[in-house]
């Protein structure tokens, strides 16, 4: 009887000693886990609003691989051409709902301009909003030039009823911002209307100028799609 008392008695201490082990090991790992690093994408330091993101705007960071969430950026190239929807704090992570791939509202220091009728000669047709934009002026007593040196953010075009003009059923921006290139050109053939008035995205400056060159009405506006606004990797 004393031998099976001993004997269960072994086993149990065996069985004991086995758990502890495995618990310690276990320990070990997560512990080996949390110190285990990943890089993340970070902003070198504060970004305004609006703030279309470039490499020099920033690099990277190493965090514990525990910390990090889906929602963060590991990898720069991702980062690059899209636009800030907030303010970014310096050396904090780079979250993905902070910054949209097309947007319509103005950058820091813009503002959003309907452009008069009267100052404007042609809008290319295939304009939408969310497109980059290149503004010349045409006038019989000048010379054609090119308004401002860099293209312009459109903001919207609209129809004479007021409507956004873009594929009901298929919006052209929403295609953009998925990715979606066959739907994208699709939309822009199939539009609802006619392109009667279009509002830019611009800073003080250039609607001063803009108005400038227009209030007399002998200069007009040609607006013209840019090719550039469906960047390389969108084109079929």
């Amino acid at each position: 009887m004393n031998r099976r008392k001993q004997a269960a008695i072994s086993l149990t201490a065996a069985v004991l000693s086995g758990v502890l082990v495995y618990g310690v090991y276990l320990l070990q790992l997560k512990q080996i886990e949390l110190q285990e690093m990943t890089e993340v994408v970070v902003p070198k330091q504060f970004v305004a609003t609006g703030t279309r993101l470039e490499e020099a705007h920033l690099t990277t960071m190493a965090m514990p691989r525990s910390a990090l969430s889906p929602e963060m950026m590991t990898d720069v190239s991702e980062a690059l051409g899209l636009e800030t929807s907030m303010p970014l704090g310096g050396r904090e992570p780079l979250l993905r709902w902070k910054v949209d791939k097309y947007r319509l509202l103005p950058k820091a220091g813009q503002s959003t301009f309907q452009i008069p009728r009267e100052y404007v000669k042609s809008i290319s047709s295939g304009i939408r909003a969310g497109d980059e934009a290149v503004v010349y002026l045409s006038g019989s007593e000048a010379e054609p030039r090119r308004l401002f040196p860099e293209a312009v953010s459109v903001a919207g075009v609209k129809t004479a009823a007021n409507l956004e003009i873009d594929n009901p059923k298929n919006s052209n921006l929403m295609s953009m911002a998925s990715g979606d290139k066959e739907s994208m050109y699709a939309s822009r053939r199939d539009a609802n209307g006619t392109i009667d008035a279009i509002n830019l995205n611009l800073t003080e400056a250039q609607w001063l100028a803009l108005d400038a060159a227009c209030k007399d009405g002998t200069v007009k506006l040609v607006i013209a799609f840019q090719a550039s606004s469906i960047r390389e990797e969108d084109r079929p």
